[in-house]
Formats: C-alpha cells, structure tokens, sequence
C-alpha cells in the first residue's frame, strides 16, 4: 500500500462487515439460555439481570465470581478443527469454582479475542459456550468480540470468561466447619477436564508421536476426540444438596480439583486443625490418565500434581449424613466415591 493510500480499518486487518455478520449469529444463541431474570435490552452496552424477583428473594445475599480461560486446550481444538466444545470447558472452569462457595450460578460472560475476523468460527466458540450455560444454568448475559491483528496471528484465538452467582450469607461453603471424623466424597470427573494440556500435548504429540485425527484402538475415538471431552459441570449435584435443606448443613467444605491435584486443591479449604487422609485406590482412575502418563513416561507424583485423576470435585461432609448425599448425588451408575476422611492435624492433605 502507497503511503498516500488513506488507511482503514480493514486495511488494519479488521473488516468490520464480517465482524457484523459474526455479531448477527449470536443474540439467537445466548437467548436460549436466558429466564425471566434477564431484562432485554437491544443495543444495550451492557446486561441486565434480576437478583430478586417475585419467586426469589434473599435476605443477605452474597455476590460469587470465579473467572478463568480454556488454557491450551484451545491447541488441541485447533488442530482438530473441532471448536463447538471447548466453550463448555470455559463455563465449567468458572462455575465450578463458585459452586466452591455454595453459589447459585446466575449468569456468565465471555472474551473471545482473534487475530482475524471470522464469521465461521465465532459462532461455533459462542454456541459451546451457550451448551456450558444451559448445563450451568446459567443466562449468558453478554461478552466481547476483540479482533487484534498482529497481536493474535490468523487462526489464533483466546477464549475466556467470568461466572456471577449469589448466596445466602448463611448458607456460605467456606470450609471454616470442617472438622475431625468428617467424611471425604469424590464426585466423579469427566476426564482431564481443561487443565494440563501443556503437559497433555508434550506427551502425546511431542512424545509419543501421535496425530490428532489417529484412532486410538483403546477407545475407538480420535486422539482429537478423547482429549476434547468436556469438563463436567456439577450445578445439577450441588443443586440436589442444596434443594434437600436437611443436608445443606452437612457439606462442610467444596473444593474443585484442577491444577495441583486433588492434594493442592483441597488443602486451600482444610483448616489449620484438621487434616484430609485421602485413600489412593478408593475411586475408578478413567483410563485417559495412563494413557497420557504412558506416553509422555510421566512420574506418578507427577500426574497426582497435575491433574484430578478422575475426581473433579469433593465435598467434605459430616459423617451421619454421607450416606444421605451419596444417594441424592447417585445419577445412574455414577455414585460418589468415599476418597477419605478428615482427622485432626495441621491443615494439610495426606495421600495414603
């Protein structure tokens, strides 16, 4: 281009018609999570939501927000051209934590930033995300579309957001109650969940040698496909407790297992005079696990360090009703594991 050339936007990289036609696609998408909390307002800078309504009041309510991002998941995506998923992992991320707190989740927001526009890919990233807010329920209030050349290169992407919910001031999770002769749960995970794919990616492509779109004869799936496997959402389970009010003041503690493992996430919520035995071997290690410590040749305390190992979240709960959220938690063939219990000690997590 000539120096006497006028610059535009589009000559920056950012064409701002394909950044319309990817805008147009989204309201449909995020509508469908929405209730009748969410206040409509078209062209509005910013979104609207009820905290009280006739249904639902609160007599203290807190305000919870966890934020988070995909993480290099986002390489493994790419390469599998699959992009409908990961947004369920971004939600999964956030809601989780505030799940942490006892929060009911009430509505997220996204980022997504890109190198180009993309009228195609926009959509695909946005409806993943709606997928995790229906599963979170959760309305997706609204979220920003960043087009950054030479920042982003094309085909790059970032994606992340932020999860709002409320609690009771009462009925706050804080782990404060936890106490000796507590019992351990470990409430299933879906696989890796959205953590340690630096490390996922090392072993399986760098070291192993492996193709994205190779079949794996152990799973008769995709390499793309095993590692893509959503994050469990667990609004539905905290929900059961929280509706069942007799055993909401059982659940002493809530810690969601991510990076650091299930020992670096639970000692953030085990107070000073209690300590958490965990018992290895109590719950079924999905086979995802080997797998990848198999082809990165990964030490075992490596892989207790870095990922949860098939427990993606744990509740610590009193003794005379473990039995009682056992059962509310059951969903089909997926039941709760007993991982441990609570002794007295100095605040930390012991692996036996």
């Amino acid at each position: 281009m000539s120096k006497n050339t006028p610059a535009t936007y589009a000559s920056a990289g950012v064409n701002l018609e394909l950044y319309d036609q990817a805008m147009e696609k989204l309201p449909d998408v995020m509508r469908r999570t929405h209730s009748s909390r969410v206040i409509d307002l078209p062209g509005g800078f910013a979104g609207l939501f009820r905290l009280m309504n006739g249904q639902i009041r609160y007599d203290d309510p807190v305000l919870v927000s966890g934020t988070d991002g995909v993480g290099t998941k986002i390489k493994v995506a790419s390469a599998a051209q699959k992009f409908d998923t990961i947004g369920i992992d971004l939600v999964a991320m956030c809601v989780n934590d505030c799940l942490c707190i006892g929060a009911e989740p009430l509505f997220f927001l996204d980022y997504l930033a890109l190198g180009k526009d993309d009228p195609v890919l926009v959509p695909q990233l946005v409806s993943g995300v709606a997928a995790g807010c229906q599963l979170a329920q959760s309305a997706l209030l609204g979220g920003e579309t960043a087009i950054m050349p030479g920042l982003y290169q094309p085909g790059d992407f970032d994606l992340a957001g932020f999860s709002v919910g409320v609690v009771e001031r009462t009925q706050m999770i804080t782990g404060e109650a936890i106490r000796p002769g507590d019992v351990v749960l470990g409430l299933p995970s879906s696989g890796l969940h959205s953590n340690g794919f630096s490390l996922v990616r090392k072993a399986v492509f760098d070291i192993a040698g492996l193709e994205i779109d190779q079949t794996i004869s152990e799973f008769d799936q995709t390499v793309g496909e095993i590692l893509l496997t959503p994050t469990q959402i667990y609004v539905d389970a905290i929900t059961s407790i929280r509706q069942a009010k007799n055993l909401w003041p059982a659940v002493h503690g809530i810690a969601h297992i991510t990076g650091g493992g299930l020992a670096g996430n639970l000692e953030r919520i085990i107070p000073q005079t209690a300590r958490a035995v965990i018992r290895r071997g109590s719950w079924t290690v999905p086979s995802v696990f080997p797998w990848v410590q198999q082809c990165g040749n990964i030490e075992e305390t490596e892989m207790e360090h870095v990922f949860n190992l098939g427990v993606g979240m744990v509740l610590v709960v009193a003794a005379d009703q473990a039995d009682a959220i056992r059962e509310v938690l059951t969903d089909g063939e997926k039941t709760p594991y007993v991982i441990g219990e609570i002794v007295a000690g100095d605040g930390g997590v012991e692996l036996v």
